[in-house]
């Protein structure tokens, strides 16, 4: 498309000689402007990536990956699909819970709660909880014993430690001679986790699943559902699909997706919102590109003329300076391409160097759960604001450039 004639003499238009040095000026002003926009985007985007991928992985390592359920009121018989769902191709671990709400009480402090009912001796299968105990363990729920795992805010709040007692109150009432009284049951402390999200630091209580059956009333042996674990946690929506045509009438199924849909459809359309803004640092270079085509095609119009006397046709000419504002654009693409790749790929290191340095800590521990800045490098959206900003740089070489190909000869050199 471009003649080797257009691409030498836009080249040579590109660089500095004699008295067109501000264009040259202008013209490295617009290769950096577009460098700085395409190193903030991949920076940028890198670091949300980062902390998508983290959160994801704090959620999913105490969620499942896929849920059933039934919508029976007891449910008993399910140890024989629990066996069915194991031998199941990607799935790592199947594991029973029971679910309920209560408000839980110590001294005077009272917080509002999720409960969950566990089988502690296979839910290391379907969670990271285990991993995740600052003190106790969760094998020390033992059915009859009445004891509770909290997360570590929960126990802050209302003051517990190892050993404390607590009581649960659930929105259940027992008919008394005295009239009706909410049901409540003392449990004993026997370890505290801390998994790093809010969600569940503040708000979940651990049970063993007897404890849980009795203190919300269910028959023995009944649960909520079960939840599985996957060898890839991105084959979770068709394998509940799968799965859903696979099960029988009267039970469903839904995937971490569906749970978690609102949280990532957010983090989703902040990075829509956050790449066209910092899209806009590279239109305003290719604004840039504009002014230089225009500075530079009436500082040549006498060349113009000349090169069109000679024979050289609109069209040649309208391709120089398209390669000149393309040179542009290629040149400030590939700096912005190799310092956002650079950045992206040591923020991590970089970010601490700097709180070193400065004494300072940019995500302090004690109000962020993610105190330190990752980031994951995703070459789809480098090739995606690779080819937006080579796109945007030939677009803005267009008009110039044809203005420069309407160019008469006569009017040109009237004055020369």
């Amino acid at each position: 498309m471009f003649k080797p004639f257009s691409f030498f003499i836009g080249l040579r238009y590109t660089r500095a000689k004699r008295r067109n040095h501000f264009i040259s000026f202008i013209s490295m002003t617009s290769m950096l402007g577009i460098a700085l926009g395409i190193t903030a985007l991949i920076t940028v985007l890198s670091v949300m990536n980062g902390f998508e991928k983290e959160l994801r992985h704090r959620m999913l390592g105490m969620s499942s990956h896929v849920v059933v359920g039934t919508f029976e009121k007891d449910w008993t018989d399910w140890p024989k699909l629990a066996q069915q769902l194991r031998t199941r191709p990607h799935v790592t671990g199947v594991a029973p819970f029971i679910e309920g709400q209560a408000m839980i009480t110590y001294n005077k402090n009272v917080k509002g709660t999720f409960l969950q009912g566990i089988a502690p001796e296979i839910e290391s299968q379907v969670s990271q909880v285990a991993d995740k105990m600052e003190t106790g363990s969760i094998d020390n729920l033992k059915s009859g014993k009445f004891g509770v795992v909290l997360g570590r805010e929960l126990a802050n709040s209302l003051g517990v430690e190892m050993g404390d007692k607590v009581t649960l109150i659930v929105p259940q009432a027992s008919v008394t001679v005295v009239g009706l009284l909410p049901r409540m049951k003392r449990f004993t402390v026997q370890g505290i986790f801390s998994v790093g999200m809010h969600e569940f630091d503040s708000g979940l209580v651990l049970l063993h699943l007897d404890d849980i059956a009795k203190l919300l009333r269910m028959s023995p042996g009944s649960i909520n559902g079960l939840n599985i674990k996957l060898d890839d946690m991105f084959l979770a929506t068709q394998f509940s699909k799968q799965l859903k045509k696979d099960l029988p009438v009267g039970y469903y199924s839904y995937d971490w997706t569906y749970r978690h849909k609102n949280f990532f459809e957010a983090i989703k359309m902040e990075k829509t919102v956050m790449f066209v803004i910092l899209a806009l640092i590279v239109a305003v270079a290719a604004f840039n590109i504009v002014s230089t085509l225009v500075m530079v095609v009436t500082d040549k119009q006498a060349d113009i003329a000349i090169l069109r006397t000679l024979g050289a046709t609109p069209r040649t000419i309208m391709m120089i300076f398209i390669v000149q504002g393309a040179l542009i654009g290629v040149f400030g693409t590939l700096l912005g391409l190799g310092g956002g790749i650079g950045l992206a790929l040591n923020v991590e290191t970089i970010i601490p160097t700097l709180e070193d340095f400065f004494n300072t800590q940019f995500l302090p521990a004690d109000i962020y759960y993610i105190s330190d800045l990752p980031s994951e490098l995703v070459w789809s959206d480098v090739y995606k604001i690779t080819g937006m900003s080579f796109i945007i740089s030939l677009l803005a070489t267009i008009y110039p450039a044809w203005r420069a190909s309407r160019t008469q000869p006569a009017e040109a050199l009237r004055y020369e």
